[in-house]
């Protein structure tokens, strides 16, 4: 990166700016003419040349103007990009969409409208990854008797998340007793997220209540199926937008793109590793094959400060960073404080 003064500095903004735009090669002409940039077309040139010998651009064509390279984009978002704001339009869409939203109490609703949301105000393809089973916390175990024989068992985590099972009952022991098992699960459980559901967590629990392993034996397999579950519950909003831009005309270059769409479980991968707060990818930092002409934009979402799912938006690596920086980060805020109020 050194070397790269002011005035290269500014040349690198005003291409990847117009390329953005207009996805059309830039020219020295085209700088000189539309960006304040105090230069001749020649002495641009110069530079631009320079830009490309250290693979911050690069020349499609040999009569071509120049596009930003993997390198320039990085150095943009990382150096160059100022702070895009909302503008009054998507300000009111995400107020009316965020009140619309506070209707709902299934937080698998609240996500899948989310990735809707993102794809409308950015024009891209979304993918929100929803509240995976072993982050959520353990909220309360419930126990319904459905004969002498069959009980429900249900497990409420603290997004809403439920899951139940039909268990058998052992006929020695009386509804008291069931209450008091019941009861003790849920207070040694309290609080503890499904993934820290360790073996010598439930080998604790099985001690403890050694007397009753007949029914105990049964809530605890429960138990141990939540916290290997591997469900993955991604939703995506707008997968036809990747359609319109102009990088994706050739459907031969689309096509594992879309079929990747259709994966879940390499999209969770992707989302879960995703780092903390705002992260960008780029083109071959993305660790599919098939996203390697494609920019990652993403950010994780929280209850009481812990981490739960990660929105994001996908596009060409000719994205808006600023403006889709600035709105999913938005939406992770509202969406952060929409869920503590569960």
């Amino acid at each position: 990166m050194t070397g790269l003064n002011e005035r290269k500095q500014k040349i690198l903004r005003a291409v990847v700016t117009d390329y953005i735009q207009t996805a059309e090669p830039v020219g020295s002409r085209t700088l000189s003419r539309h960006y304040q940039l105090a230069l001749s077309a020649a002495t641009i040139r110069n530079e631009m040349a320079d830009l490309e010998d250290m693979g911050f651009l690069k020349q499609p064509h040999t009569s071509a103007g120049r596009i930003p390279s993997q390198q320039g984009y990085r150095f943009y978002v990382d150096s160059l990009m100022h702070q895009a704001r909302l503008t009054p339009q998507e300000e009111h869409y995400l107020e009316r969409f965020f009140t619309q939203l506070q209707k709902m109490r299934e937080i698998d609703q609240i996500v899948q409208q989310t990735a809707k949301a993102l794809s409308v105000l950015t024009r891209y393809t979304s993918l929100v990854l929803a509240p995976q089973l072993k982050h959520c916390a353990f909220a309360q175990m419930r126990l319904l008797p459905i004969d002498e024989k069959q009980a429900l068992v249900v497990l409420i985590t603290d997004t809403g998340y439920i899951r139940n099972k039909v268990i058998d009952m052992p006929q020695a022991l009386s509804a008291d007793e069931l209450d008091r098992i019941v009861a003790y699960l849920n207070q040694e459980l309290a609080g503890l997220t499904i993934a820290g559901l360790t073996a010598a967590r439930l080998r604790k629990l099985r001690t403890d209540l050694y007397s009753r392993m007949d029914i105990l034996h049964s809530l605890l397999v429960m138990l141990e199926e939540c916290s290997s579950d591997e469900e993955n519950r991604i939703f995506l909003g707008g997968t036809s937008n990747i359609l319109d831009q102009p990088e994706f005309k050739d459907m031969a270059k689309v096509k594992h793109l879309l079929t990747l769409f259709e994966e879940g479980e390499r999209l969770t991968l992707i989302l879960e590793n995703a780092q903390e707060g705002i992260t960008i990818r780029i083109g071959t930092e993305n660790l599919l094959a098939e996203m390697h002409d494609c920019s990652l934009i993403t950010a994780s979402y929280h209850l009481h400060g812990r981490p739960l799912g990660t929105i994001g938006v996908l596009g060409p690596t000719r994205m808006e960073y600023d403006r889709v920086t600035t709105i999913i980060k938005d939406i992770a805020e509202r969406l952060n404080l929409l869920i503590s109020t569960l």
